[in-house]
């Protein structure tokens, strides 16, 4: 049995997901549910034994503490993360007591209990943390990716608080010697991702009729990687990564925001025309950019590739043809998301809600 926190967002789900499909390990998903968590995402999963879902908080020390000693997890899978820098931008706070008190509370709880495992068990445990490319900062047009051995040059408050987490875990494992891996990814893209992020909200907005908003001159480039290449590469880490590294995990496909709005508009000028004619991209409107916007992000993920023998399965090309297809099948999850009714959805469907003295 595994404990995946955050395991009702984005990437958390289809971890859960992809997980369950490819083995018969049982896992303990523990998701707060904040306005990104949605168990919409795992509904499939309903009725499944493997799968115990928990609504709780990372920082609630005690809740974790217990969930620990009577399921004793063999490992933990940490996405749990306030993840969005425009949010991040109008209120940080969240984001420290999440990513930096809540890291915190889920790494004690974690050393506590690996601490008084039996020799072969504590010797197996794992502690992974994901964790985002952002901590890197902002690279110049030319330079190199970032690697491994890059600078920590966080400039949002979503990449310091992240940042921070990434420290908390590399402290803990050089004065505790508690068994960590960390992973840094790239952006990703793909099922069930919240649509306040650029390729679902263009694909959103595309079919609502709305304006697709590009922050300044839309030049920002991005790694992108699919969330199920992600997903398998955080799998092979927790297989066979080594105690204590860190590995960046990428898609070799640095593209440039605008270009990405363009190629979802002539995807859905293919698949869903418009009812005029017109293209979607009709619909493109920049926008004042955002304060500290970086400018590029890169990520060399060849000690992945070298180590681990890892490599994303899927082109940009690809990927983006799925994703843009999804949401065009799933038009209700949508509606769901936007209109907020998965909330009802969600305390009438999930398994436990706990709390530290229940």
């Amino acid at each position: 049995m595994i404990l995946v926190t955050g395991g009702a967002g984005f990437i958390g789900a289809n971890f859960v997901l992809d997980w369950l499909a490819s083995n018969d390990e049982s896992v303990i998903n523990l998701d707060a549910l904040t306005y990104a968590g949605n168990l919409q995402n795992l509904q499939s999963l309903e009725g499944d034994k493997r799968h115990l879902f928990v609504k709780g908080d990372i920082g609630d020390g005690p809740l974790v503490a217990r969930l620990l000693a009577e399921h004793k997890p063999r490992a933990i899978v940490n996405f749990a993360a306030e993840s969005h820098v425009d949010r991040s931008i109008h209120g940080p706070e969240d984001f420290i007591q999440t990513n930096v008190v809540g890291t915190f509370r889920l790494l004690e709880a974690a050393r506590h209990y690996w601490s008084a495992l039996a020799a072969a068990e504590k010797q197996a445990f794992r502690f992974l943390h994901v964790s985002t490319d952002e901590v890197y900062g902002s690279l110049a047009p030319t330079a190199p990716a970032f690697t491994e051995k890059h600078n920590y040059e966080p400039n949002s408050p979503y990449s310091a608080s992240k940042a921070a987490s990434d420290h908390l875990v590399r402290a803990w494992h050089h004065t505790y010697g508690m068994p960590v891996l960390t992973t840094n990814c790239s952006n990703n893209y793909g099922p069930y991702h919240f649509p306040e992020k650029l390729i679902p909200l263009m694909i959103v907005n595309a079919l609502a009729g709305k304006p697709l908003p590009i922050y300044g001159d839309g030049m920002q480039v991005r790694d992108w990687l699919y969330v199920k290449d992600h997903c398998s590469a955080i799998r092979r880490v927790l297989e066979a990564g080594q105690l204590g590294e860190t590995y960046n995990v990428g898609g070799w496909n640095e593209k440039p925001n605008i270009d990405i709005v363009h190629l979802v508009c002539r995807l859905l000028d293919e698949l869903r025309p418009r009812a005029d004619g017109q293209s979607y991209s009709t619909q493109i409107a920049h926008v004042q950019d955002r304060p500290g916007h970086d400018r590029r992000y890169a990520i060399d993920a060849r000690k992945l590739e070298r180590e681990l023998g890892w490599m994303p399965a899927e082109t940009f090309e690809t990927g983006i043809r799925k994703t843009v297809q999804w949401y065009l099948d799933n038009a209700d999850w949508v509606a769901a998301v936007q209109s907020g009714a998965y909330r009802d959805w969600i305390e009438r469907q999930y398994v436990h809600t706990e709390k530290a003295d229940a």
